[in-house]
């Protein structure tokens, strides 16, 4: 039986509250304990007050040992009319589960620059809120224009993010990635990829970076928790650097890393 939600939770009438995709292999949630923190840490800073053991119990309820796409969604409740509720009920968790396929990995990215722009200065700016709107409007954009993904620029025109995922460029020898204050989300493959560079020889430096700057680059590749690391092939119809060896070799660490995190 699917989970009743009120037709109250502030979660679908205001988008208030916080989500979490996560990857399960082998009845294991890959990389649980970063996503769990992280749910944690958004959901205080939105104020929602929820212990990391209920997120857990949830998790473990959803469980199968197929691999699966695991969302936990956290919205404040419900709570009378009005933007911040004198009091609230307890909040609303739940977690989905939809199959995996390991096709996902590696699928290359044509990537079209959103007219949208992120807002790095907002309070949200870098957690993964239910407000998803203008992100749900890039996509649109990339599946008019026929790609797979669309790149969002912040108010200064810098690189932010994609729809889904953090991006990074070899350029120089070096891996670059827009730093937080750009306005992405602190992605857990994102984070474990600049773990993992030094041992695979590679230097990380979160910096701003120009959308001109891919055009000169070895390589630009995508991050996130489905895909694990995606090579991009063009943006906005201009062929962009290969590196299908760079992200080969990275793809196959964090494989690596998902065994042993079971």
């Amino acid at each position: 039986m699917s989970p009743t939600i009120s037709i109250d939770d502030r979660g679908f009438t205001l988008g208030d509250g916080v989500f979490d995709t996560a990857l399960a292999l082998g009845g294991e949630v890959f990389a649980r304990a970063r996503h769990v923190a992280r749910l944690v840490a958004a959901a205080q800073r939105i104020g929602i007050a929820i212990e990391a053991a209920a997120i857990e119990a949830a998790l473990d309820a959803a469980l199968t040992p197929a691999p699966t796409i695991l969302r936990t969604t956290l919205t404040r409740g419900t709570a009378a009319r009005g933007l911040w509720p004198a009091s609230a009920g307890a909040p609303t968790l739940v977690v989905s589960a939809t199959p995996w396929s390991p096709a996902l990995l590696g699928q290359p990215a044509r990537l079209v620059t959103a007219n949208g722009r992120r807002n790095e200065f907002s309070p949200t700016a870098n957690l993964k809120t239910l407000g998803y709107l203008d992100h749900i409007l890039a996509a649109r954009e990339a599946a008019l224009a026929g790609v797979d993904d669309a790149l969002i620029l912040n108010t200064q025109g810098r690189i932010a993010c994609t729809t889904i995922a953090n991006l990074f460029a070899l350029i120089g020898g070096r891996l670059i990635t827009p730093s937080l204050k750009e306005g992405c989300l602190p992605g857990i493959m994102r984070a474990l990829v600049i773990e993992a560079a030094p041992a695979l020889g590679l230097s990380v430096e979160e910096r701003p970076l120009a959308p001109q700057a891919l055009a000169g680059a070895d390589a630009v590749f995508l991050t996130n928790s489905v895909r694990f690391v995606r090579p991009v092939r063009s943006l906005d119809g201009a062929l962009l650097g290969d590196g299908a060896a760079l992200v080969n070799m990275l793809q196959d660490n964090l494989l690596r890393h998902a065994k042993l995190d079971r």
